[in-house]
């Protein structure tokens, strides 16, 4: 049973407390089907989310089966099921592989004959056993609400949450959908909840709940509802509503929800005694293909590096940028350097005697200058392009998916899990790109370096630090567009302030110096180019080349950085 004892959920705004959830009160008993109704901004959603466990209560107790739930722990991630407004299937997987992703998520099963048999079993329970081939992009909305509530039911939850699941769809599938709850909560005594601002198909529900401004203003059987409000039609309960205040309303239930309750004792304790003469009928033993408890750690890492490798794989777009970048970029690089970099002449131990030697000597000085900032603007190049790189890689990683993230995180899912698995995606990127980068150029450019190992490892930790920076960013912006932009603002500040190019004011440089990862890849590889370049680099520039080792420290350090963002960004929780 579940039961909420004078649940309520208070926000600060302007200063004042405002209370969404006011002090509410009800019980739903086994294998029973309730429907929250209400205006608009009433408090449905809300209330779905402090039953869930996403939104914690401000005052009040939330009981299931006697233990309370505020103080005693919430349910088990295997428990419950909650499907929410947003759509929490990806677009390039088929209906199959979404259901296979949920079971690798969130059950335990005994071998690959268990895997497929509880994959079947849900599709064949939700009707999408046709459509296991179809991907998710071209399901209808009916179909696509239907594959949420078959993502949840591989756990077999005994308390099923859904937000508007039936919202925007047509009268015959929203039909569809709540005959398919109506159904799920008949068995294994399941507690079915759907949040729905529809007042169609009420007779499918063993309740209803009336919300209004926070409070409850009715519960008991939908047959009711008329006489109880005093209206024709079913239709006109929410202009009613609005003709009196939500305290009068809940004044007013408080007086006669004895009497209603009563006879709703009566259906569930009729609706119990039916529930039991088809248990006895039907083999209702425990499924013992799976356990309750969630998948390991790495169980959980390789089912969510798999999955996104695919998307990746399958998401036509993003796979042709990357490869254009990929074979693009270096080629804007050695454009400047077809032909190599050349070599650097020395000057004469004796001073030019004539206007000839003195004209060889200029020009020596010269070629010598040019070279040396040619290569200085080689190496930013290559840093610049693979920041561009980085933030095309990490930008939105986290923040296009935040919503279903979340989901798999009620569901549980481990934050670290999730990181470590975005991390393994992107340090395959990082890898190939930078070892492309640097292979490529140098085999034409042929940038003077005494080893080119430091050269590709400093390419390699600055694609690597700026990923990390924009990772963070990603897990910790509110939305993709947000993170994308400050991923991009951060990149174009990289050129101007690295002092690459023009060399900052003293104070300006050691102010923006450390938190500008080109720079240091920059000094590192000038720092490892042969002599005679080296020199011809510091006659090209004022900015100052810290050691190497401080180097490699520093774009370490950003790496650490970016990821620690990205740890507290994916543990906060981000639900709108």
């Amino acid at each position: 049973m579940l039961e909420l004892r004078d649940l309520s959920f208070t926000i600060n705004k302007d200063g004042e407390d405002v209370p969404l959830i006011d002090k509410a009160s009800l019980k739903v008993p086994a294998g029973h089907f309730m429907a929250i109704v209400g205006p608009s901004g009433c408090g449905k959603s809300t209330l779905l989310k402090l039953i869930a466990g996403i939104n914690v209560e401000s005052e009040g107790n939330l009981f299931w089966n006697g233990r309370d739930l505020s103080t005693e722990g919430d349910l088990e991630p295997a428990e419950i099921g909650y499907v929410p407004q947003f759509g929490i299937a990806y677009d390039q997987l088929t209906v199959e592989e979404s259901i296979e992703s949920a079971v690798r998520l969130r059950v335990k099963t005994r071998g690959r004959q268990a895997f497929h048999g509880l994959v079947d079993r849900v599709l064949e329970q939700t009707g999408l056993d046709p459509l296991r081939h179809r991907p998710v992009r071209v399901l209808s909305g009916g179909q696509k609400r239907r594959l949420a509530l078959a993502m949840e039911l591989v756990t077999d939850p005994v308390l099923l949450l859904a937000d508007e699941v039936t919202s925007g769809l047509d009268p015959k599938s929203e039909e569809e959908i709540v005959r398919l709850m109506h159904a799920l909560s008949r068995k294994h005594h399941r507690i079915v909840v759907n949040v729905t601002h529809s007042l169609a198909n009420l007779d499918l529900y063993d309740s209803v709940l009336v919300l209004h401004e926070g409070r409850v203003v009715y519960h008991g059987q939908p047959r009711a509802l008329d006489h109880y409000f005093s209206v024709d039609e079913v239709e006109d309960i929410y202009p009613r509503l609005s003709k009196r205040s939500a305290e009068a309303w809940n004044s007013s239930w408080e007086k006669h929800r004895d009497d209603y309750y009563q006879a709703l004792d009566s259906a569930s304790k009729a609706l119990e005694v039916e529930q039991e003469e088809v248990d006895a009928t039907v083999d209702d033993s425990p499924d013992l293909t799976k356990s309750a408890a969630t998948p390991g750690f790495i169980a959980q890492f390789f089912a969510l590096f798999f999955r996104r490798c695919r998307i990746f794989a399958r998401d036509g777009g993003q796979l042709f940028l990357q490869i254009a970048i990929l074979l693009g970029f270096p080629v804007l690089v050695i454009l400047f350097a077809l032909n190599g970099v050349g070599e650097t002449r020395s000057l004469s131990d004796r001073l030019p005697t004539t206007l000839e030697e003195y004209q060889q000597e200029k020009e020596i000085v010269e070629h010598n200058l040019n070279l040396g900032g040619l290569v200085s603007g080689l190496v930013m190049f290559q840093v610049i392009l693979l920041a561009l790189m980085a933030s095309n890689n990490a930008a939105r990683e986290i923040a296009a998916e935040r919503l279903i993230f979340e989901k798999e995180k009620l569901g549980g899912v481990r934050p670290s899990t999730y990181l470590l698995s975005k991390l393994a995606f992107l340090g395959m990127l990082v890898v190939i790109q930078s070892v492309w980068m640097a292979v490529f150029v140098q085999n034409i450019c042929h940038i003077p370096t005494v080893q080119f190992m430091p050269q590709m490892l400093l390419l390699l930790l600055a694609n690597a630090a700026m990923t990390s920076i924009c990772l963070g960013i990603s897990s910790m912006a509110k939305t993709a567009d947000q993170a994308s932009l400050l991923s991009i603002y951060l990149v174009g500040f990289q050129l101007p302030l690295s002092g690459a190019v023009l060399a900052l004011p003293s104070v300006a440089g050691w102010i923006t110096r450390p938190f500008i990862s080109a720079y240091w890849s920059w000094a590192g590889i000038m720092n490892s180019l042969e002599g005679s370049f080296r020199s011809a680099v510091d006659k090209v520039t004022d900015t100052w080349l810290a050691p190497s080792w401080i180097c490699y420290a520093v774009l370490i350090v950003h790496i650490v950085i970016g990821l620690f963002f990205a740890y507290v960004g994916v543990k906060k929780s981000r639900w709108e």
